[in-house]
Formats: C-alpha cells, sequence, structure tokens
C-alpha cells in the first residue's frame, strides 16, 4: 500500500525545523510529520501536543509503551508497531513483550498488571469500546489515579495517532526489519 497522500509537503519554515527534530531523534523525517506537513496548522498543534504528552510522568513508562502498542495493534496501525518496536527496544524494553503485543493473551511474557493494561488498551480501541469495570478497578487500585488518568488518555492519544496513519496509508518505515500487526481471533 502507499500513502494516500503526497509525502513530499512544501518545504515550509515549520516543516524544516521538524523534519530537522525528526532526523536528529529518529535518524529520518518519519512520514507522519510529512503528511501532516500539509497543513500548517495541523503540523504546529501536533508538534506541541505531542511534546506535551512526552511531559507527562506518572505512568510506568513500560507500562505506558504496553498499552499504545496493543491499541496500535488493535487499531491495525502498521506504521505505529513498526516505530513503537523500534522506539521502546531502543528504551531496553524486553523484544519478547515487543513482539507478543499483537498475541498477548497467548504469551507467557507479561505480569498480572501489564495484562490488564493490555487488556484495557485493547479494550478501549474497540469501536464502540468495551471497556469493563473488573479491569478498571483492578488498575487503578494499582495505579493510582494520575497514572490510570494518563494510561486512559495515553490509549485514546494512540488511537488518534493510529487512525490517522492507517487513514492517511502510512505503513512500516523500516524502523523495525518486518512488522506484521496480528489481530486476535474475532477482531
Amino acid at each position: 500500500m502507499t500513502a494516500r497522500i503526497p509525502l513530499d509537503p512544501p518545504r515550509t519554515l515549520l516543516f524544516r525545523a521538524v523534519s530537522w527534530y525528526s532526523n536528529r531523534a529518529y535518524g529520518k523525517v518519519v512520514d507522519p510529520l510529512r503528511a501532516a506537513a500539509h497543513h500548517t496548522g495541523v503540523l504546529w498543534a501536533g508538534a506541541r501536543f505531542e511534546l506535551s504528552v512526552g511531559r507527562w510522568k506518572k505512568l510506568d513508562p513500560q507500562l505506558k509503551a504496553l498499552a499504545v502498542m496493543s491499541a496500535a495493534a488493535t487499531v491495525g496501525c502498521g506504521w505505529c508497531m513498526d516505530f513503537g518496536h523500534w522506539e521502546n527496544h531502543r528504551h531496553g524494553m524486553d523484544p519478547r513483550k515487543l513482539r507478543d503485543v499483537p498475541v498477548w493473551r497467548e504469551s507467557e511474557v507479561y505480569t498480572p498488571l501489564e495484562r490488564d493494561v493490555l487488556e484495557y488498551a485493547e479494550a478501549m480501541s474497540l469501536t464502540p469500546p468495551e471497556v469493563g469495570d473488573e479491569p478498571v478497578r483492578r488498575l487503578r487500585a494499582a495505579l493510582g489515579e494520575a497514572a490510570f488518568v494518563e494510561l486512559t488518555t495515553m490509549v485514546a492519544v494512540e488511537n488518534m495517532r493510529s487512525r490517522t496513519n492507517s487513514a492517511l496509508g502510512l505503513t512500516s518505515q523500516g524502523f523495525k526489519d518486518r512488522c506484521e500487526v496480528e489481530r486476535p481471533a474475532g477482531r
């Protein structure tokens, strides 16, 4: 599949600035930036939003990563899975945990808390959402109110990213050699 929008946007000052940052941080200009750069307001708002989201620190980073990856897998965003695997691997996350996100129910690498996070992120990412009271109760008890709110919002943020990237036809950009989004049966 090719992108549904050209990935060679106008070279505005803002696009050049975010391209410099992306090259420095990720070794290349990421396709979501290239796509968003067709609308300066969207690019500017998105950049400011992502910088704000990056400052949220109430939730354990590995739990946050699992939630984001679970949402991306549930939505079916190959770009997000590719980038997420690479980004979290470089931050020291167990590669087995990253690889097994799409099939977390069958995997033995997750703790009970991690399973609750994966279940919650998946349930939130379904259309319509299928969030149950019991997983929420367990997560609130384990994480506390602030971290639970951050978890919930991170899943919502990843849904926005994944759905935007998927709709724009953005696919793996080669951050991970191969990225297959496997969906649980019945989804």
